[in-house]
């Protein structure tokens, strides 16, 4: 006999990958609650790939008025900028090259969380203002119980809460954790130049330096290096700052201006031994952490939830072993492909060691070499439509 429960699904953790999930059960018809503190503003912006703009068109947030206030990526260069005595190529890869219009657009977070909320809302996903402190679980159920007193029931848990999730601590799934001796400071700027709608990847000696189109004349910078580098750059009044970030771009982009919001953290990597166990699937920030590097990490955040709805709504027992053993397959091939790549050259701009940083020039140098690896390259970055979840497919 099936448990009475509050809902089919909870859905802990507010951020988009949690948000996204929550949208998309709501709208398959599945009782779904939402666990999130309050949200905080984040001047951060987002490089959605065309998967993940196909999500957001299937629940209905695409174009509209997101679109009309960012930019597409229809471009990304890689440039050596070492100082090494052997440099990679530049790299140039362009959208056109596989067919898309774009290979995604820049989207800020203070956009798109508030348009994701409204549409949960819509949908009709039950938002309880909380955090999750723990949970249990039995032969039918998950128990959760939230820091306002309340314990909400469910047959599935979506964990989205974050790199220190408790419901991933609750389902006792052991991670794996590493850090880089790395920060990474984030603000966006306004130049002189036209950015041509080209992400430009910059390879410093301490970590990447990467502008990201937003609409007019106007880039996100994400600048990755020494953690001493990082406070003495936040540290900076605008003007400095602004001349700082027009030298490290050796004025490619103009006079830099107009300095926004900044954050800067650490650079940290993570990944779970399983993706889900005991009615309990990890997604965004609770499964992996990685560099920013290719634009991969809510990307990936997304294909997990996106994922975990269709085999959530598609299951008469969405927390049974055979769910969590599927999502497991589905999810840990893809994050170890991607997370290994960007972990390699991350730490091959770190290293001193010489043979680290010849591999990674040559590497580059062969993709700039062999077309089919280019386009290889391209479509594996946009994920192969095979292999993603329904609601990011093409469409006939």
């Amino acid at each position: 006999m099936t448990q009475n429960t509050d809902f089919t699904a909870i859905v802990a953790g507010g951020g988009p990958a949690g948000l996204a999930a929550a949208i998309l059960l709501a709208t398959e018809g599945v009782r779904t609650a939402l666990i999130t503190p309050e949200s905080r503003s984040d001047p951060r912006t987002i490089a959605l790939m065309a998967p993940s703009i196909r999500l957001l068109q299937h629940i209905g947030l695409w174009p509209g008025t997101l679109k009309e206030k960012t930019a597409p990526l229809q471009g990304l260069e890689i440039v050596d900028d070492t100082g090494n005595l052997v440099q990679a190529p530049r790299l140039t890869f362009a959208a056109s090259e596989v067919g898309e219009e774009a290979f995604g657009w820049n989207l800020p977070l203070d956009l798109l969380i508030p348009a994701l909320v409204a549409r949960a809302a819509e949908a009709g996903v039950t938002t309880i203002t909380a955090r999750c402190l723990s949970a249990r679980n039995d032969a039918e159920a998950i128990a959760v119980t939230l820091d306002n007193g309340q314990t909400v029931t469910a047959r599935v848990a979506l964990a989205a809460d974050g790199a220190n999730s408790a419901l991933r601590e609750a389902a006792g799934i052991p991670v794996e954790r590493w850090s880089y001796d790395q920060d990474a400071f984030v603000t966006s700027f306004s130049h002189t130049a036209d950015h041509r709608n080209f992400s430009v990847e910059t390879h410093k000696r301490n970590g990447a330096f990467t502008t990201v189109p937003l609409p007019g004349r106007a880039s996100a910078l994400v600048w990755m290096d020494r953690p001493a580098r990082i406070r003495e750059v936040a540290a900076l009044p605008d003007a400095d700052l602004a001349a700082e970030i027009q030298a490290e771009l050796h004025g490619s982009l103009g006079l830099i201006a107009n300095l926004g919001p900044r954050r800067a953290f650490p650079m940290r990597g993570m990944r779970p031994t399983v993706w889900a166990a005991r009615r309990t699937l990890l997604i965004g920030e609770a499964a992996h952490l990685f560099p920013p590097i290719g634009a991969q990490g809510l990307n990936m955040s997304l294909r997990d939830a996106a994922h975990a709805a269709d085999l959530v709504a598609g299951s008469a027992d969405p927390g049974a072993d055979s769910v969590m053993k599927e999502f497991d397959d589905l999810r840990k091939g893809d994050l170890w492909l991607r997370q290994s790549a960007i972990g390699f050259m991350n730490t091959s701009l770190l290293s001193a060691v010489a043979p680290l940083d010849l591999a990674r020039v040559a590497g580059l140098a062969l993709v700039r070499a062999l077309p089919p690896v280019r386009e290889w390259i391209m479509r594996e970055g946009l994920a192969p439509n095979a292999s993603l979840p329904y609601a990011m497919r093409k469409r006939a």
